[in-house]
């Protein structure tokens, strides 16, 4: 499995000699410069086997190097076609144009959208509130989708502040989603972008690490006040309609859709930096009651007044966080990017910060942190140079790891695929590219009740900027009695007239066969998804790769058999058509499922089979090879 101890040498050589060319230089985006970093890792890596005594893996087979690409970049396996193509391309850059194909796929942000939903626990109800996350979800996926910077889509989650409706300031969703639970939320923040374990400190101090009760309230400081935008001028309205609690006509629920789907997702101020102790405070530096003003626990000592609302408290943790934390923001997300390339962090687990000094290999560490700040914080990029290197082609190794607390880069671990990869794999098979289908769009339509109102002529966007920029509790009531009299005369939309109850909407129900980030989220308990580990978005990733019964039970019984096996016009049988030869339309199968040819045995059984069984060979030859581990398993 291994090269000798002499071929590890001539390799650290050779990486040696080639990376003085670019040592010095600052690798930006174009092709070239990251091609240098991919080498200059792959140099680190060489020196790290040398220091170690350890051999240098050998590099991977064509296919099992498409297939790891292909579902580590974009979550997937490739189609027979695509997978047929690699295959059959005679040129030794061909991995590089792979790379490339990949990387610049819209699989790639679907895949990239589903990481940042487990990590910001985006759930579609809002956490049981009358409000939705649709905007915010879109706007998670839209920052995907356009690559936007890393420091750049912090800054703008964590400093939002407006209307939940709007585009532009839908990243309140950040905080409205956890309404009521503000302390919950920063310790969230804490813990995914900077790494640090901040929730034992709501209660008491922590005993395990240095943070102290008072330091989190300090913390907490800058994010308090997360009130609705002016909903108080609405205040004395909504008590008035919620004494209606009979009919619950159409007057109540125009008086819900202001209070909870205008108002209920704004977030108004900036952050008051000041906030109060608790009542049950116990310790001697400090007081139940007592104000405290914003302070930061490390990094460049940041503080608003404890005598002063400051009204840019968000903003200033914000800039804090992204810019004057030293190395601890982009080693974090720089760490995060190496797991989800390589399988496993330089330092585990990822959302618990070490220094890279305290790492299992800090010259790595340290370079990956400057790589991610020289590259903007551009992880499409950063993670196109990880795809580039050697380390990421060796072949994989079934040890765990040699070195306690993270990665020993001596090739990829075996793992099993993620719930969502799984999904998009089989939605490969059954219905093709599923990256071609178009994506699922907001719905800003105007719903009372169940129905939308108003069509074409207003939507959400436009009404919660008029609502929200009302400045007295009169032209609330003065609106809301306007708004609600157009909603009466127009009745609502038609249910004989499709194009009237959804104009230029797009939505993709639990049951549609579209890639997971599509599809509602979380997916319902008795999902494929939800079966197979996917996370519920209360945590944290929280995402399971547990094996259990279920599991297989549905690959033998649920879609496998609907999608793929008794269904005839499936993708995975269309390489089939007009293909006379037995032998070739074995191997077209394999390269769909496996992504690679069967070996000379495989051949054997598997032509058995079709003597055996006819026709019905192949679909039993596709329930077989779905339901294998190498299916489910990456290497």
């Amino acid at each position: 499995m291994f090269r000798t101890s002499s071929h590890a040498l001539l390799f650290s050589l050779t990486l040696a000699l080639c990376a003085q060319a670019f040592d010095e230089v600052k690798p930006k985006n174009d092709a070239e410069s990251l091609k240098k970093a991919a080498l200059k890792i792959d140099t680190l890596i060489a020196n790290f086997y040398r220091l170690k005594k350890l051999p240098v893996p050998e590099v991977t087979d064509d296919a099992t190097f498409m297939r790891r690409a292909f579902l580590v970049t974009i979550g997937r396996i490739p189609t027979a076609e695509e997978a047929w193509s690699f295959i059959e391309i005679e040129d030794p850059d061909k991995r590089v144009g792979l790379v490339d194909y990949l990387i610049k796929s819209p699989g790639y942000s679907s895949h990239m959208t589903n990481w940042a939903f487990d990590l910001l626990r985006l759930r579609d109800d809002g956490q049981g509130r009358q409000g939705n996350s649709e905007p915010y979800r879109d706007w998670i996926r839209q920052g995907m989708d356009r690559n936007m910077p890393w420091n750049e889509f912090v800054d703008q989650l964590v400093s939002s502040t407006g209307n939940g409706w709007d585009p532009k300031t839908a990243a309140v969703g950040y905080y409205t989603s956890d309404r009521g639970m503000p302390l919950d939320n920063l310790s969230n923040t804490m813990r995914v972008f900077l790494g640090t374990r901040m929730e034992c400190a709501q209660c008491h101090d922590d005993p395990f690490g240095e943070t102290e009760r008072k330091d989190f309230y300090h913390l907490a400081a800058f994010t308090h006040g997360q009130e609705p935008l002016n909903r108080s001028l609405m205040g004395g309205l909504w008590s008035e309609l919620q004494k209606d609690t009979k009919s619950r006509g159409i007057e109540y629920q125009v008086g819900q859709l202001f209070w909870e789907r205008i108002y209920g997702m704004s977030l108004g101020g900036g952050g008051d930096g000041r906030i109060q102790l608790p009542s049950d405070y116990q310790y001697r530096d400090g007081k139940p009651g007592e104000v405290l003003g914003g302070r930061t626990p490390f990094g460049k000592f940041v503080r608003t007044s404890d005598r002063n609302d400051d009204e840019e408290g968000r903003e200033k943790l914000s800039e804090w966080m992204t810019g004057k934390t030293g190395p601890q923001f982009p080693t974090v997300i720089a760490n995060r990017m190496w797991k989800r390339v390589m399988g496993k962090g330089i330092h585990e687990p990822v959302d618990d910060y070490v220094d890279a000094s305290k790492t299992v290999y800090p010259e790595l560490m340290t370079y990956l942190s400057s790589l991610m700040l020289e590259l903007d914080y551009d992880l499409r990029a950063f993670q196109k140079v990880l795809l580039l290197t050697k380390t990421f082609q060796f072949a994989t190794n079934p040890n765990p790891s040699t070195l306690d607390g993270g990665d020993d880069f001596h090739g990829r671990k075996i793992e099993r695929l993620s719930a969502e990869q799984i999904w998009d794999s089989l939605i490969t098979l059954s219905n093709g590219d599923p990256d071609k289908l178009p994506k699922r769009s907001v719905d800003t339509r105007i719903h009372i009740g169940s129905r939308p109102v108003l069509v074409g002529e207003m939507d959400m966007v436009r009404l919660s900027n008029e609502v929200l920029a009302l400045n007295s509790e009169a032209s609330v009531r003065k609106y809301y009695k306007e708004f609600l009299e157009r909603v009466k005369k127009d009745g609502g939309a038609r249910k004989e007239d499709p194009s009237m109850m959804m104009e230029n909407v797009r939505k993709y129900g639990a049951e549609s066969a579209v890639r997971a980030s599509e599809l509602p989220s979380p997916a319902p308990r008795e999902h494929f998804l939800s079966l197979f580990g996917a996370s519920d978005r209360e945590v944290v990733d929280a995402a399971s790769k547990d094996p259990n019964v279920g599991q297989m039970l549905s690959l033998m019984n649920g879609f496998v058999q609907r999608q793929l096996v008794n269904r005839q016009d499936a993708h995975v049988y269309k390489s089939l058509h007009k293909v006379t030869s037995t032998h070739e339309k074995i191997r077209r199968l394999y390269l769909a499922i496996l992504s690679r040819p069967p070996s000379a045995q495989e051949m054997e059984w598997m032509l058995a089979e079709v003597e055996s069984a006819g026709d019905q060979a192949y679909r039993n030859m596709v329930a077989a090879l779905v339901m294998s581990s190498e299916f489910v398993f990456l290497q």
